[in-house]
């Protein structure tokens, strides 16, 4: 668990119809039917060439947490929502299957099975709402910040869309910035939650309550120190620099520019701040900036990039298509499983079984292919399978510190192809090969 606080249950973040799927498995006598689920993507949002998958360690929460209370039932009942036999099986719901995928942090290509959840179809179908809604969430945030601080090039990155968001969805979104690299947040919840660290000074509003400029930059300094930011661009940002330095010294921690050309402004600011002496004073930057705006910058005097609505909504892209599909069941409790599979036009198909994933790498350590395949694993691809253990019968195993997710992205996006870093429109960086053992498909 990343926080102290207590969380609430999360049994009704859940759509009506996995209820009423419940029910009439429960009626027919197919509910115990061992099952296995997989998440996975069709494609890419479109110029996207990889994903990255985050929320993995909220997803655990969730599913520990997914537990029915007393005025949840009796709710469910006033609304004629499942029956009675539904609602003495919701009211003694635990998880005990098993749930393996890829480590957070991790990135993933169209058809990579990213989360497999295994138990009986009971178990197992009221989880998807839930586990679709923080993945599909998390990952687009992830995405989005791993392209931004890749365009960043070291610079550091803030995240500060809270204001930009609902306000849980800004909590999960800055723990998921930070996943992909993002520096700090000024999100103090999100700091609070997961340890996340957090950064923040002034606003304009402050400047503008002041008599004057000076005023405000003293006051702040008295409050702060020398090594705060100062907001420079309220009125006339030349004469604010000078203030700036005229107030703290040259030993001032930084200045932040928050509109105009952000290119030109930097080159002033760089050159006028150098020439009062405050060569060591950062510059940073906001104001609506994306990963493209990020790349375009790179040759500025710029120190740190701000990024608030283009991050929390995953830069254009603000959700994965993610799906959670049944790939095979048994006849049985304890049969043996037989691999299903959707068949339909559109490109919704899908493919049967349950799947490994592996990701080989060449000589040099760079990633050569996302394979995907079922039955047996090749000898040779064992040393690169993805998937770890999460949820063992029912006990949460794969729960890790966030810094461990942060670590694994870079080394994941470090081994990827250099294209993979390009902003351009292009196709996914990592082909997905399919490697099926046996014909997949409804059996009869």
């Amino acid at each position: 668990m990343d926080a102290t606080t207590a969380r609430r249950s999360t049994a009704l973040l859940t759509d009506r119809y996995e209820l009423t799927m419940l029910q009439a498995a429960l009626r027919s006598g197919a509910a115990q039917r061992r099952s296995v689920f997989e998440v996975f993507t069709r494609r890419l949002p479109d110029g996207r060439r990889y994903g990255v998958l985050a929320g993995t360690g909220r997803v655990l929460d969730a599913v520990e947490d997914f537990r029915f209370t007393s005025p949840q039932l009796d709710w469910l009942a006033d609304q004629n929502v499942v029956d009675e036999a539904t609602l003495r099986f919701l009211a003694d719901y635990r998880f005990t299957g098993d749930i393996h995928g890829y480590a957070e942090g991790e990135v993933y290509f169209p058809g990579s099975p990213v989360l497999t959840v295994e138990g009986s179809f009971a178990e197992a179908v009221i989880l998807e709402t839930v586990i679709l809604s923080i993945l599909n969430h998390d990952s687009a945030i992830a995405a989005a910040a791993s392209r931004m601080t890749s365009a960043a090039g070291g610079r550091p990155c803030i995240e500060m869309g809270a204001r930009r968001a609902h306000e849980g969805a800004a909590v999960a979104a800055a723990r998921a910035a930070y996943i992909a690299g993002f520096a700090a947040t000024s999100d103090l919840e999100a700091g609070f939650t997961h340890g996340i660290p957090t950064t923040g000074t002034a606003a304009h509003a402050f400047t503008l309550l002041h008599d004057s400029e000076r005023d405000a930059f003293t006051a702040q300094i008295d409050s702060m120190g020398r090594g705060t930011t100062l907001l420079v661009d309220t009125y006339d940002l030349a004469e604010a620099v000078r203030t700036a330095v005229e107030v703290a010294g040259p030993t001032l921690g930084a200045v932040r520019i928050d509109s105009g050309d952000l290119t030109l402004l930097a080159h002033r600011v760089r050159r006028q701040l150098d020439e009062l002496g405050a060569d060591k004073t950062r510059i940073i930057v906001t104001s609506d900036l994306d990963e493209y705006a990020i790349a375009a910058l790179a040759a500025a005097p710029v120190d740190g990039y701000g990024v608030g609505t283009s991050l929390v909504t995953g830069s254009g892209h603000p959700t994965c298509a993610m799906v959670y599909k049944l790939v095979a069941r048994a006849a049985t409790p304890d049969g043996p499983l037989v691999p299903v599979a959707k068949r339909s036009a559109g490109g919704k198909s899908s493919v049967g079984d349950r799947k490994w994933a592996a990701r080989p790498l060449d000589a040099e350590g760079v990633a050569e292919a996302e394979v995907v395949g079922t039955g047996p694993v090749p000898g040779e691809l064992e040393p690169h399978l993805l998937h770890v253990p999460l949820i063992t019968a029912g006990e949460v195993v794969g729960r890790e510190p966030l810094a461990a997710a942060r670590e694994r992205h870079l080394r994941a996006r470090a081994a990827l192809p250099l294209s993979a870093t390009q902003l351009s429109k292009g196709e996914p960086v990592l082909a997905t090969e399919l490697r099926i053992a046996a014909a997949e498909g409804v059996p009869a």
